[in-house]
C-alpha cells in the first residue's frame, strides 16, 4: 500500500465523504454515472501520497526538496539570507506531483519565516517568489546559512505546511512539511560552496533522491 502523508487526513476524509454522496446522487440517476467519482477519488488520494526515497549518500551534494519540474535556474547577485550570491533553482509542483517537501542537505533549522501574499500562477517564476505567500526556511551548519528552501503557494494552492522547527537538527532528505494543491519550491545555495548545478530546466525531479548540485568548497 502506498504511504500517505498524515497531512492530508482532512482532505481525505472530507473529500471521500462528498464524493460518495456525489456518486450516490449520480446513481439515482443512473447506476454507471456513479462511476465518474472513480478517477477523482483516486486522485485524491494520490494526492497525498508519501513514498519512501532512497538518498542518496554521495558527500557534497543537495538533493532536491520537492518532485516536480525545474522551471528555472537563476543566478542571485545578493540573497540577504545567505550573505552573498547565490543560485536559486525553481521546481513548480503540478497538482500530480508529489506535494511533500524534503530537506536538501544535513543542516540545522537558523529560522524558519512565515510570509502572508498574493496566489499568482506558480508558473509565473519571478512574480510568484516575490509576491506569493510563502514559507522560508533556512538552513546552516552551525556558523553559517548553507541553503534556504522557500514552499510558495500557486494559484490553486492555499495552504502551506512546515513541520521544521528553528534549531531542529535536519537529516538530508528528510521530511519538513508539505504545500498542498499546485506550487513552487526554491532551493537556494550560495556561491561560497561553488555549486554545480546538475539539473536542467525542464527536467523531472524527485524530492530527496534526485541529486540537484555538487558543492566544490564546504569548508
Amino acid at each position: 500500500m502506498l504511504p500517505l502523508t498524515r497531512h492530508g487526513q482532512r482532505e481525505m476524509l472530507i473529500g471521500s465523504s462528498l464524493l460518495l454522496i456525489v456518486g450516490f446522487a449520480l446513481s439515482r440517476i443512473a447506476h454507471p454515472l456513479a462511476l465518474l467519482i472513480i478517477p477523482i477519488f483516486i486522485w485524491l488520494f494520490a494526492f497525498f501520497r508519501d513514498p519512501n526515497r532512497p538518498i542518496p549518500v554521495e558527500p557534497n551534494i543537495m538533493v532536491s526538496p520537492a518532485d516536480g519540474v525545474v522551471s528555472d535556474i537563476t543566478e542571485i547577485e545578493n540573497d540577504p539570507l545567505l550573505g552573498g550570491p547565490a543560485i536559486r533553482v525553481g521546481i513548480f509542483l503540478s497538482v500530480f506531483n508529489v506535494h511533500i517537501n524534503r530537506s536538501p542537505c544535513v543542516g540545522q533549522v537558523m529560522s524558519v519565516t512565515y510570509k502572508k501574499g498574493k496566489f499568482v500562477n506558480a508558473m509565473r517564476h519571478g512574480q510568484a517568489s516575490d509576491e506569493n505567500e510563502s514559507n522560508t526556511i533556512v538552513l546552516g551548519d552551525g556558523r553559517r546559512p548553507i541553503a534556504v528552501v522557500k514552499q510558495i503557494v500557486g494559484l490553486i494552492a492555499r495552504r502551506i505546511i512546515c513541520t521544521a522547527a528553528v534549531d531542529q537538527k535536519l537529516g538530508r532528505g528528510e521530511r519538513i512539511g508539505m504545500i498542498k494543491f499546485g506550487s513552487r519550491t526554491e532551493l537556494s545555495i550560495p556561491k561560497w560552496m561553488n555549486p554545480t548545478v546538475r539539473v536542467k530546466v525542464g527536467q523531472k525531479v524527485c524530492g530527496a533522491a534526485d541529486v540537484i548540485a555538487v558543492l566544490g568548497n564546504v569548508n
